[in-house]
């Protein structure tokens, strides 16, 4: 049985055949790459609003089906993980990366799109609809269909939107995802020809020595928390919780990993109720891994540039993404691709060459992120099954 390659390796193999290419291939080869990866870049532009469209409205929709007080306290100790996650990470993206990224080193990169060359042709596709008009719908119809749902109706349009989001879904594991290699390849062709590759590489790697070890600090502070909460050994929980971070690891997918990370609740002792509840709905929307790395690339991309990364500059883009990639976790890659819009918050373009970078950065850690998101997963499961047990006895109380 022959051996699929997963996507960091080809996304690797995509970024060392661009420097290859761009070093050593007559200009044409190069401008041939370009123009793919323009083409590819255009489709992806006219695809964001549908994903915003299919993943949002879809994600908010669901809430419809869990039960009032259980669904508000999970919703909102989800959302404050992301943001804390965020912010988490700004600050320490802001205190470490300027010891690797000074203004020395963002006068020699300059601008990464420079010196670039432009595509051979490139085909007038513009997005049937624009990103805020995309975003805007998707929460009317989400809460909409919530509402309708809750009073017995909506079905109708909630299955429509569900399979709408099905062949988003399809869209993204059968054209883009396979496609962005190439994309990635044109993209460091043309940062190779331009003549900035070293000085772009040398600060990629650093940066995920940071990134990848705050995913896992983030994880412990979850666990350590909820372990506050509940009593509960964090060691033990965090133990208990390996099966599932190592799965995520592997698929790439917060989605694939639930009925793991499902048996991983059973183990830290969360009810059936809560655990069945409470690990499909965080599948969708929580995503502290996710935002840990978008912010932290997004302010390496704004420091290599000389750009403002200021908390004013990020934390509103910290709070839309904690919206707007709502259920992009369930698809590999469906984060980056749900924040390429919101880029322009932060003066960063959501095509061309810094979206190139910002997407390769992702992508080739995309693993780490969603492990980490799944295992923030269980450490609010634990929270919520936790105050759900008070309550039960509160109302048992009153009953008596």
């Amino acid at each position: 049985m022959k051996k699929k390659i997963g996507l960091v390796p080809k996304l690797i193999m995509g970024i060392i055949a661009g420097i290859l290419i761009g070093s050593f291939a007559p200009k044409l080869l190069v401008e041939v790459l370009v123009t793919a990866s323009t083409l590819f870049s255009a489709f992806l532009k006219f695809v964001i609003p549908f994903i915003i469209i299919g993943f949002v409205t879809a994600g908010i929709a669901d809430l419809a089906t869990g039960a009032g007080k259980l669904l508000g306290v999970t919703t909102g100790i989800a959302y404050g993980s992301t943001v804390v996650a965020g912010l988490i990470a700004f600050t320490v993206a802001s205190t470490i990366f300027p010891s690797f990224i000074d203004p020395s080193v963002a006068n020699s990169i300059g601008d990464p799109e420079a010196g670039m060359l432009s595509a051979i042709f490139t085909i007038p596709l513009s997005p049937m609809v624009d990103v805020t008009a995309a975003i805007v719908f998707a929460f009317t119809m989400g809460l909409g269909i919530s509402a309708l749902r809750n009073n017995g109706k909506g079905e109708t349009l909630f299955s429509i939107f569900q399979e709408f989001q099905e062949i988003v879904t399809k869209t993204l594991s059968t054209i883009i995802i396979p496609l962005l290699p190439v994309y990635i390849a044109g993209t460091f062709a043309n940062i190779t020809y331009a003549g900035q590759v070293w000085e772009i590489l040398n600060v990629f790697w650093r940066v995920y020595l940071v990134v990848i070890p705050l995913h896992l600090i983030f994880i412990a502070v979850q666990f350590t928390a909820a372990g506050a909460v509940t009593g509960k050994n964090p060691l033990k929980l965090l133990k208990n919780q390996i099966p599932g971070y190592l799965t995520a690891v592997g698929t790439q997918s917060s989605a694939a990993t639930i009925p793991v990370n499902v048996e991983c609740a059973k183990n830290n002792g969360v009810s059936k109720q809560i655990r069945e509840f409470c690990v499909p709905l965080c599948a969708t929307i929580h995503l502290s891994g996710s935002i840990i790395s978008v912010t932290s690339f997004a302010v390496a991309v704004l420091m290599m540039n000389g750009m403002d990364y200021s908390i004013g500059t990020i934390l509103p883009f910290i709070l839309m993404l904690g919206i707007a990639m709502v259920a992009a976790p369930g698809a590999p890659g469906g984060a980056i691709m749900s924040a390429l819009p919101f880029l322009p918050m932060v003066g960063i373009p959501s095509d061309g060459g810094l979206a190139s970078l910002m997407i390769a950065l992702y992508l080739t850690q995309d693993s780490f992120g969603t492990a980490a998101n799944v295992s923030g997963d269980n450490a609010i499961a634990l929270v919520v099954d936790h105050l759900n047990k008070k309550w039960s006895k509160k109302e048992n109380k009153k009953a008596a």
